[in-house]
């Protein structure tokens, strides 16, 4: 039996999920900065586009950013380019986060908006469904990271997110949906973060078409061949403009090493092994888990593999999509020699309906919803018990960049405040063991969320304070003290984000011998293009360079008796201002040792 609701009811469900999402996703969005390294890299070139009106190609730091296509960095600009931004965004982090954020909501309430739409077989329940699947979503780990963080992958997860969604839903209602809707957020996806998207859509929907057998009827409902031409004419006038001006080094970059090489080979040293995604499904879906291998194992189970007969109607077929959405991602990604936790992020989606999805049927209900109960409980009691005994495990934590983490933590009792509300999390999933109820995974989700607001957000505010204010203060101190024309550099733990905060040219250099030769010699030879209205750097018209370097770096012997002025010491950065002709000596001395500089050589990653 199916259950329709209302367009008013529906509705309602939405508002209660925008309002959800909204509480997640932009609540204090802007009251912390920027957690480096990446994000301070799109926000930079985001500015420098708002700031100079080349909206072609991203710059950081004086150096074209090849990485990504423009989409994000597009709608972070038009925000930075708003009257009196520095008023509304004082810290610059809401116009570089409100991109991932809005996003991520948008797909919430997309997903719910379908699962109210289409109620699946034995759905009682579609808008406390359609709230479990969005929550489901909202609340996972991986998402609740990156869904405020100012970097391309949460734009990619909705971009793509919705496109597949819109193609279910076309393929499900035929002409009550716009063929062309699927294929403009495809298109869109594309210009966020490139062919990847086209390639994760075709194996989704060749893998759907595999489990329903229905290929055919799927072919005439998506128009895949205009579908594709309504993509390209979005995505591609960026992709042939920016080859023009930019020739081999666009070509180069982002086609070669960010895209092809990354997949054939691994880069900037992210090796993992082949099964490092199973971990990060496990993890991605916590506390709910359990819940996703219910909604894998009975869609699985049910698929007629030695028939060609259609297995579902349309309309009832959106487990398959989702089992299809979520090992298209997995077996893609696996098989990329370069991993990183972020990649799986467009598989979310996909594991939202599958744990929302799983209590639409008998299965979810019987012994095997009982066991997944029973492992979530486990799982409430382990981060209960982890966080009521935090105190014997915060003494060691040794984080170099924030020294004082440990204390704070204790003093601020935020685990315990979170220890408090996973107990009654664990209580809860015991009574749903013995009695239950479907409104229990709603009631344990609103407690996760309650953790979120509560717990979650001051913790990142607690590691802003500790491991990124002290940046912010540095770079203030730089721009009081800078004489005109007057270089600044970073060694030893390089912050990208001191290049957004003082909007100047930052030379980075890492922490040994070959760093100090490297930034004499990039002081003298360097050139880089213009950075706002800030001239090139010309050797001489200045005699110094401002200087921020780690306590660590600072106390090994090639970076010793300089007699810098200090300028302040903050956290664990010491502000100096070196004399040009003191680091030539001594950068001199240590060639005559065989340490030669090699800033020359390329490297993709660099800023």
């Amino acid at each position: 039996m199916q259950i329709n609701i209302s367009p008013k009811k529906r509705t309602r469900g939405i508002w209660l999920i925008l309002a959800a999402g909204i509480a997640l996703f932009l609540w204090q969005l802007g009251s912390t900065g920027l957690v480096d390294e990446t994000p301070p890299l799109f926000a930079s070139a985001a500015r420098r586009m708002a700031a100079t009106g080349d909206w072609l190609t991203p710059r950081v730091n004086g150096l074209p950013r090849y990485d990504k296509p423009p989409l994000v960095y597009w709608l972070m600009a038009f925000l930075y380019g708003l009257p009196g931004h520095n008023i509304w965004d004082p810290l610059g982090t809401w116009a570089a986060r409100i991109p991932s954020a809005l996003s991520t909501i948008a797909l919430m309430c997309v997903l719910g908006d379908t699962v109210m739409r289409f109620p699946q077989p034995g759905d009682l329940y579609p808008r406390k469904t359609a709230l479990a699947v969005a929550m489901a979503f909202g609340l996972s780990p991986l998402v609740l990271l990156w869904g405020r963080t100012a970097v391309s992958d949460p734009l990619l997860c909705s971009t793509l997110g919705l496109s597949l969604l819109f193609h279910w839903r076309r393929y499900a209602l035929n002409n009550g949906q716009p063929w062309w809707l699927a294929w403009t957020f495809l298109g869109l996806a594309v210009l966020t973060k490139g062919p990847v998207a086209i390639i994760l859509t075709g194996l989704v929907l060749f893998l759907f078409a595999f489990l329903q057998r229905d290929l055919k009827r799927l072919w005439q409902r998506l128009l895949p061949l205009k579908g594709l031409i309504v993509a390209l004419i979005i995505a591609l006038p960026w992709y042939l403009i920016e080859l023009i001006v930019e020739r081999e080094p666009f070509w180069n970059s982002f086609f070669g090493y960010h895209n092809l090489q990354r997949f054939t080979s691994v880069v900037n040293s992210h090796s993992q092994p082949w099964w490092f995604f199973f971990p990060v499904m496990l993890l991605a879906s916590l506390p709910f888990t359990p819940f996703l291998f219910v909604g894998l194992w009975q869609t699985l189970a049910g698929v007629h593999f030695g028939s060609s007969k259609l297995q579902l109607e349309p309309s009832n077929s959106l487990k398959y999509f989702a089992v299809s959405w979520l090992l298209s991602v997995l077996l893609f990604f696996t098989f990329a020699a370069t991993k990183l936790p972020s990649y799986w992020l467009p598989a979310t989606p996909a594991s939202a309906l599958l744990i929302g999805l799983s209590f639409t049927s008998s299965f979810g209900k019987g012994k095997g919803g009982k066991f997944a109960w029973l492992l979530t409980s486990l799982i409430l009691l382990l981060l209960s018990l982890a966080l009521w005994l935090s105190s014997l495990w915060i003494p060691f934590i040794q984080d170099p960049e924030m020294p004082g983490l440990g204390v704070e933590l204790i003093k601020s009792k935020l685990l315990f405040r979170g220890a408090f509300i996973f107990s009654i999390s664990f209580f809860v999933g015991v009574l749903c063991i013995f009695n239950y109820k479907y409104k229990w995974l709603i009631s344990i989700q609103g407690l996760v969320f309650f953790f979120c607001i509560t717990t979650f957000l001051p913790l990142w505010s607690l590691g802003d304070k500790l491991r990124h204010l002290p940046v912010r203060q540095a770079a203030l101190v730089l721009l009081n003290n800078q004489k005109p024309q007057e270089p600044i550099a970073m060694v030893g733990i390089m912050k990208p984000s001191l290049h957004f905060y003082t909007n100047r040219v930052v030379i980075y250099e890492g922490r040994s011998e070959q760093a100090l030769v490297n930034l004499d010699d990039r002081l003298r030879n360097e050139r880089r293009v213009h950075y706002l209205l800030e001239p090139q750097l010309i050797n001489d018209v200045f005699s110094s360079v401002l200087l921020v370097i780690d306590k660590g770096t600072s106390e090994m012997n090639y970076w010793k008796d300089l007699k810098p002025e200090i300028l302040a010491d903050i956290g664990i950065y010491r502000l100096w201002r070196i004399d040009l002709e003191r680091l030539r000596l001594r950068a001199s001395h240590l060639r005559s040792k065989g340490t030669i500089p090699d800033w020359m050589n390329p490297r993709p990653e660099r800023y």
